[in-house]
């Protein structure tokens, strides 16, 4: 597992292209009958990935939990919320079994020992994660695309129409603090989060996939007086700090999974910026 240490934004405006991608890009989530992790201590969250191919993984191959964790195993003092973004899987959870079809969603409570990951169909599944400190436990729950509340947002004129699904939400489920969801663009639009906004009480993390071949996203960080910007490929993910905007442009149509930790997760406690404010 990769550890990355905060960064301060004093230090951030002096970073090249590189330092940027290496602070807060995360690629290569994907590798067969493995764990990719990388821990972040922006809010202590961990961000993974896995495809299991020929195996049935366990969620701790790779890691050492008791040396980066101080725990006996993974979910001991964690919650985690999954996607699934590839083929049917599935997903064991202390001996209960859950199958996941495409963008279906798994939160795990915390206190689960146990949690394996295999493949049910020919096209692997492909198991996007995000976990977060939690202080006690609550229900583990399987959400379809059907059970996200949906908001509905932006204008086709304006380039950024889309629907937010909001999975592990106060209007959905408990939680500790984790907050997940799915922004899915229509056809045609290709901003999202505009205006832009920070919220300094929570961090958050973007996964983009469903990025068409040969396109890519522009994802736009930074103070808002002194933005920078990454370019991402599909199913990569990017961390953003609390101070840190986060939003995006395609060269085409994408959909995004977000992931928050932190206070307040209503989230409705955001510092919007004018566009014409950014820099």
């Amino acid at each position: 597992m990769e550890i990355r240490y905060s960064a301060n934004p004093k230090d951030v405006k002096r970073f090249t292209t590189q330092e940027l991608r290496e602070e807060f890009l995360i690629e290569n989530l994907y590798r067969p009958d493995e764990v990719t992790a990388v821990y972040s201590h922006v809010d202590r969250m961990v961000t993974l990935g896995c495809m299991p191919v020929k195996e049935t993984v366990s969620i701790d191959k790779g890691i050492d939990v008791w040396a980066s964790f101080g725990t006996q195993y993974f979910l001991e003092r964690r919650e985690i919320g999954i996607f699934n973004i590839g083929g049917v899987g599935n997903i064991t959870v202390d001996g209960t079994d859950y199958t996941l079809g495409y963008k279906d969603c798994l939160y795990i409570t915390r206190g689960a020992r146990e949690v394996l990951f295999s493949s049910l169909a020919a096209a692997p599944a492909k198991f996007y994660m995000v976990s977060a400190p939690a202080h006690r436990s609550y229900e583990t729950k399987l959400l379809r695309l059907e059970d996200a509340a949906k908001r509905p947002c932006g204008d086709p004129a304006a380039a950024n129409q889309r629907v937010i699904n909001q999975f592990i939400h106060p209007d959905v489920l408990k939680t500790c603090q984790l907050s997940m969801g799915m922004t899915v663009l229509e056809q045609g639009s290709v901003w999202n989060t505009m205006p832009a906004h920070t919220h300094e009480r929570r961090m958050e993390v973007y996964m983009y996939f469903e990025v068409p071949e040969n396109e890519v996203v522009f994802h736009m960080m930074g103070q808002p007086q002194e933005t920078r910007h990454l370019v991402m490929k599909n199913e990569q993910a990017v961390i953003s700090p609390s101070w840190s905007i986060h939003a995006g442009a395609g060269t085409a149509s994408y959909t995004f999974i977000w992931a928050m930790g932190g206070e307040n997760q209503a989230f409705d406690d955001m510092d919007t910026i004018p566009t014409t404010q950014l820099k």
